[in-house]
This record gives structure tokens, C-alpha cells and sequence, in this order.
């Protein structure tokens, strides 16, 4: 998905135009608190610097082979998730619907709030934290956003290491916040 499509929500939360592939590491949000106000903005390779392969989806739907790569073998029992995952080609992969709590944030802080997964929206990016963005999947991000700022009462957009910060590293320096910020204020 090299260009730019309008991207329509449903009732769940769930873009028609993304690829859907359900993770089984989601839950249902509190009643009390579960409203999203959150964006955070997170980086995944797997293996780590390596681009294009099947690692992220397997870790996010519990089939990681942990023979498969050294670094596989500290994380396949790891049970995550994020909503989005947006790749290097800006290709949108949704794996939760957005009505539910993914499991992206871990142990997280915003606005004197614990448990962010509560209250927040996970995207990914296929790069990290030494690797430059495309500007494909600047586009994509801006667009999804938009469109998860019409639909939900979003009031922040945070990296995953602001909410985290001394545990998680992500989006990372090669991030372009002002580049980001500005492509939503068109």
C-alpha cells in the first residue's frame, strides 16, 4: 500500500484496508479508564536490523520458532501484540482491533497513569533504533493517525520510551518527531 488510500475504521476499531492477522495477546479493556487517549509509537525487527521476514507476525501470534535465529531464543515465549504494525514498503498489518487492549506498553507510565495498554493504541514500525524511517511508512503513520484521531478522543502521542523511559529505547533517535508532527498538521 505505496499510496495514499483514505482509511475507514469499523465499529471495532478494525481498518478495512489493513491486512488483518488476529494475535491471540489482547484482552478487553477496563470499563473504568479504558478510553483511548493514547498513541505510542514503538520500533520491531526481527531478527533485530533485519527487514521483510515473518518474525514480527510470528511473535505476535505465539509462533515464533525459538531455533530459528540465537535471538529468537529469549523472546519466542514472550506473549505481545501491538494494534499496527506498518512496514518498510508502508504495507499496514493489524493484529488487535482497536476496542481492545493489546499488549504492546509492558510496565508504562503517561500523565500519572499506569498500565498505558488500558488506554492507549500501539503502532509498529518494522525498523529500529539505528536504521532511518521511509517515507512510506511516514506517510502511512500520518495517515492512520489522522484517521485514529477522528475516531477516538486521542489527547498524546508518545514513543514508547517516553513511557517507558530506562526500560525501552523505541521509536528511537532515528526517528523524525518534527517531520511526523508536521505531516499531521497539514
Amino acid at each position: 500500500m505505496n499510496k495514499q488510500q483514505s482509511l475507514t475504521l469499523d465499529a471495532a476499531g478494525v481498518v478495512k484496508q489493513a491486512r488483518f492477522i488476529a494475535s491471540p495477546n489482547f484482552d478487553q479493556r477496563p470499563a473504568e479508564g479504558g478510553t483511548v487517549e493514547l498513541l505510542v509509537i514503538h520500533n520491531i525487527s526481527l531478527p533485530p536490523q533485519q527487514y521483510g521476514g515473518n518474525g514480527i507476525i510470528e511473535l505476535f501470534t505465539n509462533q515464533l520458532d525459538p531455533d530459528e535465529h540465537p535471538y529468537y531464543r529469549a523472546i519466542h515465549h514472550l506473549r505481545v501484540s501491538s494494534h499496527f504494525l506498518i512496514r518498510r514498503d508502508g504495507e499496514l498489518i493489524q493484529f488487535v482491533p482497536c476496542s481492545q487492549r493489546a499488549w504492546h506498553a509492558g510496565q508504562s507510565s503517561w500523565n500519572n497513569r499506569q498500565r498505558c495498554n488500558d488506554f492507549s493504541i500501539g503502532i509498529e514500525l518494522e525498523g529500529s533504533d539505528f536504521d532511518a524511517f521511509t517515507d512510506d511508512q511516514y506517510r502511512q503513520l500520518s495517515q492512520l493517525t489522522q484517521r485514529l484521531q477522528q475516531h477516538y478522543p486521542i489527547q498524546d502521542i508518545q514513543g514508547h520510551s517516553d513511557i517507558a523511559p530506562g526500560r525501552k529505547t523505541d521509536p528511537g533517535p532515528c526517528f523524525d518527531w518534527a517531520r511526523y508532527r508536521a505531516a499531521l498538521a497539514r
